[in-house]
Formats: structure tokens, sequence, C-alpha cells
């Protein structure tokens, strides 16, 4: 028989699907996955609800409900000063995770060079090598996960055709600075390069720090693809609601991309979004306060537990460095993945590795674990009773 694509055959089971199913098998409360335990706002579901009953329930049209395109173009404009054409630079897609191929596939060729900056999520490295392209890596350096510009001006060359930026980051919780995305844009001007921006956890910033798309930098308003996704915003992940917004000449071929991928998406999911989009201001502020009050309790018992708890300023993500966990009296001296193991069948707590998220786990960090905090305030406080139990009898 011919073999099948050796970038999607070769992957193995996903570190997520591998510690749930450890997680369930013991009884662990399952901290790993990044979903809340909850069922999302019911001012959103009652509008969604409504909106099935009246209708419509056919194809919407391809680009998506004009509402939730009006409603993104206002929001680019009220949360960032974008001035944004609903009509040709916003498309509707169904979950972030298809916007990010949709651009990767409309922008890559064969031979062309993206940079990826690690730890990453783990969907972009295969979408763009099944394209033919080959993935450039920058490692930002812990606790701080600060950038290296000497490393990310090396990772640039004249082969480069795009940098993707994850900001709010998905393992760390970094909120990338000004100056940061200032040396990207002018590294992108340099090389002549475009970049997509992971943006899904905007509006889930905490602790006074500030989300600025790097669409906003001077020179880069044409040279930009960004990613919302209602499921991150709203805590609703299992709508599976994304959008994009760039510029004309760089959707044309991103939206036929999503043409033959999904081509739409649920149309009283979209209307409800575009409601929920249109709420004032009190209302995201809430969902990130609620969300920080969260990582706060978490971060809280964590330390109680004997761990040092690195900085996080977005996202549903909280990483610790376990190496002060004593065991033994002399530390936890085992990688991330076994750490993570030996919590879910000992502590009856599931993390996630943080080196799953580089391309080689080898050359990553071995001494950090990502935890979810977008959880229940009771079952945070029972896995940091378990994690404290546990540290206990390690000798801690």
């Amino acid at each position: 028989m011919r073999a099948a694509s050796r970038v999607f055959s070769g992957l193995g089971t996903t570190i997520f699907t591998t510690m749930s199913a450890l997680a369930a098998e013991h009884g662990a409360i399952n901290l790993g996955q990044g979903f809340p335990d909850d069922e999302g706002p019911d001012d959103i579901r009652a509008v969604a609800a409504k909106a099935i009953m009246d209708g419509p329930n056919q194809y919407p049209p391809m680009m998506g409900m004009p509402q939730l395109r009006r409603a993104v173009a206002a929001a680019n404009k009220r949360f960032y000063g974008l001035d944004i054409d609903w009509q040709s630079e916003v498309m509707v897609t169904s979950g972030a995770t298809e916007a990010l191929a949709d651009c990767l596939i409309g922008l890559l060729n064969p031979g062309d060079e993206a940079i990826l900056i690690e730890p990453a999520y783990d969907s972009y490295r295969p979408i763009i090598e099944a394209v033919g392209a080959k993935v450039v890596t920058v490692a930002l350096e812990p606790p701080h996960w600060s950038l290296p510009l000497d490393g990310l001006e090396a990772a640039f060359s004249d082969r480069t055709k795009l940098i993707l930026l994850n900001s709010p980051m998905n393992p760390t919780g970094k909120v990338f600075s000004r100056a940061e995305l200032d040396a990207i844009a002018a590294l992108m001007i340099r090389h002549d390069a475009y970049a997509v921006c992971d943006e899904v956890y905007e509006h889930l910033v905490f602790s006074g720090a500030a989300h600025i798309p790097l669409m906003t930098l001077p020179g880069m308003r044409e040279r930009c693809l960004r990613i919302g996704s209602a499921g991150k915003t709203f805590s609703l992940t299992g709508w599976r609601i994304g959008y994009i917004t760039g510029p004309a000449n760089l959707m044309a071929p991103v939206a036929k991309t999503h043409q033959f991928v999904t081509f739409t998406t649920p149309p009283p999911l979209q209307l409800a979004i575009a409601w929920g989009l249109e709420q004032d201001d009190a209302y995201f502020a809430q969902l990130a306060s609620s969300l920080q009050a969260k990582r706060d309790r978490l971060a809280q018992g964590l330390a109680a537990a004997g761990l040092d708890v690195l900085p996080t300023d977005g996202t549903y993500f909280i990483s610790a460095d376990f190496r002060s966990l004593l065991k033994n009296k002399e530390g936890f001296n085992g990688s991330d993945d076994e750490f993570c193991r030996e919590i879910t069948v000992k502590a009856k707590v599931s993390a996630i590795p943080v080196s799953a998220f580089y391309a080689d786990p080898a050359k990553a960090p071995q001494h950090l674990a990502r935890f979810c905090f977008c959880k229940q305030d009771a079952v945070l406080d029972d896995a940091s009773a378990r994690l404290k139990a546990y540290a206990k009898g390690q000798g801690g």
C-alpha cells in the first residue's frame, strides 16, 4: 500500500490525549486540557437558542454572517483603533485552529520558511510542514519567557515568508511587550515577511498587562492576519467560532482555502457571538477578572504545595517549576513528562509537560509543568490540596 501523508501519519498521540486518558484511569483532576468546566455565559447561550428556533439554519454566506463580521470589525476599532472593512477584511471560521490552517495554507508555498516561537501550540508545525514549508524556531527564555532578539534576527532570512506570533501565549501566559513587537515588525519589514497572529486569548489578559496586536504597529496593517476566538473570549470552546481579520489581498487566498476546508460555520452560533461582541466594556472586564481570580487561586495553591510558580499575564494557563518540590529531600530530579505522570498517578492531579510544546523535547526545559486554571474554584482548591498532600508525603 502507498504511504499516507508523511507529516500526519508520523504524528503520535498528542500529550493532551495521553494525559487525559491517564487522568481518567486514575481518577485524577484534569488540569491538563484547556477548557472551562462550566457551560459559558447564560445570556449568550440564550441568544443562540432563540436564533436556532428563529433561523436561519441553512448555509450562511461563505465569509460568515454579516452581523458577526460587522461586530468583529467594530471590535477591532473599539479595542485597538483599527479601521476594518467588514466585507473584504473579516472572515468567520469553524474555530481558530481552522483559521490557522486557512492562513498557513493560503500563504505558504513549498520551500518557504515560517518562524515559530517556542514553546508553541502543537498544531502549528504539522500544518506548515504539510504545505511543504520549513519551520525555523526561536526559543523563549524562562522563567520570564523573554524573547532573545539575537536569536530572532538569526531566524529571519530571505526565505522567510511569515512568522507565527501567539500573544497572549499558550502555554506560557506571556503577553509580548511593545519592544518585542517593534523588533519583530522591523525584521518583517526588512525581510518582506508576513505575520499570522494567533490572538485567541486577546481578552483574557491580567494584572494590568496590555495586549497589543502586532497589526496596530506602523507598517504592519498590510502584513498581518489576526485570529480571534469566540470560544476563548466567551468560554464557549465547543462552539468552534473563530475569525480572521486582515488586508483584502491576503484574505483572498485565505478565504479560498476556507471555502474548501469547512466552507461555513453554524449561523445561530455566529449570531450569538455577534451579540456578545457588542456588549459593553464591563462585560469583557468581568470575564477577564473572573479568570484572573482563578489564576491567583491556583497560583497560591501550587506555591503552598512547594512549587515555584512562573508569572502569567494571560490565557487559561500557569506554569510551575517543580524542582523545588522535595522528593526524598533531594528535589524531583525526573523530566517534566515523568513529573506529570507521577502527579497524575500519585497526587491525582494531571498537568502537561511544557517540553511537549517544543519540536525537540530533548532541547526543551525539563522542569516545568503547565496547569489549567479555568475550572470551578472547588476543583482548583481540591487539586491544590492533593498536590500539597503529595508533596508532604515526598518529604517536602
